[in-house]
């Protein structure tokens, strides 16, 4: 059976797109902050959480060394640290180092299995990888990193049939959001910028996610696909 991983996968878009791979016929290992984040996970046939910080490379390393294959590497995990906190140069680079160098740890860690199978990489950039975020610095640099990062590893693994492509969700609403989508006055505007008029669910990017992973996306690798309701678009 088909092995994914899943960073960040104990809550919105990771857990999403978890439970769609699995739906879609992979064993799927989803990785939680905490032992309280997987706890709270659904119960699943074929669903299994692991506490993970993407942050110890020793930890990323022993986890990737208990598979015996992996087909599919999906990077959820990721934080923001809002109010002002990310021009503070210590929570700069307490996020880079989750969202961007956490992601090339475990890709970089992934590789020899995902090459034994001819895998793929899904990354997850943002709607910041393309726009400014004023008052999140370190999270738009971590997202605009995250597209390079995607294009670099996708020309670089080629070679080795591994295909490395992102998604770049538009607003959805998880915890990460909910800040903003709780408040009107921040919410308005997004919603008026936002052709289909409506926040995204962690399950519309879950599809584009399994769909990236899979052989009807075997010709595509450097993609930084838009989950977005037209956003970039308008």
């Amino acid at each position: 059976m088909k092995h994914a991983l899943v960073t960040g996968g104990g809550r919105g878009i990771g857990l999403a797109a978890a439970l769609a791979l699995r739906d879609a016929g992979y064993c799927v290992t989803a990785t939680g902050i905490d032992a309280a984040e997987i706890d709270a996970m659904p119960k699943r046939e074929g669903l299994a959480g692991v506490v993970l910080d993407v942050r110890e490379q020793a930890a990323v390393e022993r986890l990737i060394a208990s598979f015996g294959r992996l087909d599919a590497l999906v990077n959820c995990a990721g934080l923001i640290r809002r109010g002002g906190a990310e021009f503070d140069p210590a929570t700069f680079a307490e996020v880079i180092d989750v969202n961007l160098s956490g992601t090339m740890r475990v890709c970089v860690a992934a590789k020899p299995l995902l090459a034994r199978e001819g895998g793929a990489i899904v990354n997850t950039a943002s709607m910041l990888s393309f726009f400014g975020g004023p008052a999140v610095p370190a999270y738009t640099a971590s997202k605009g990193g995250i597209a390079q990062l995607t294009k670099s590893l996708a020309v670089a693994w080629a070679a080795d049939k591994i295909r490395v492509n992102a998604v770049a969700p538009g607003w959805i609403a998880t915890e990460l959001t909910r800040p903003l989508y709780e408040d009107a006055s921040r919410a308005e505007p997004i919603l008026q910028r936002t052709p289909m008029r409506r926040w995204g669910k962690p399950e519309d990017v879950a599809g584009p996610i399994v769909f990236l992973c899979s052989e009807a996306a075997g010709f595509m690798t450097g993609v930084i696909l838009p989950v977005d309701g037209g956003y970039a678009a308008a």
